[in-house]
């Protein structure tokens, strides 16, 4: 079986990454693995799936937080190594 592809978006709001999350798991056949609380208002959240999936959601969650909060960074590892879930 592949791996499944991880998504991240990271935020300087809590209101941001709750529109990042709905858009992302509405927009694409994604699961939320985790939401992050970084700390100086930055917050985290990742999501994994299929790589397609993933890329598309991640692209859906970043357009619908411009003009709500400030996207500090997003990322997606189409297949991360096994170490990386033990950090998650």
């Amino acid at each position: 079986m592949m791996k499944q592809a991880l998504g991240m978006i990271e935020t300087r709001s809590l209101v941001a990454a709750i529109e990042a999350a709905d858009t992302m798991v509405k927009s694409a056949d994604v699961k939320i693995v985790d939401l992050n609380y970084v700390g100086s208002g930055i917050i985290s959240v990742i999501v994994s799936g299929e790589v397609a999936a993933v890329q598309a959601a991640v692209s859906n969650g970043t357009e619908a937080v411009k003009g709500i909060g400030e996207i500090i960074s997003t990322n997606v590892i189409p297949r991360p190594h096994d170490e990386v879930s033990k950090i998650l």
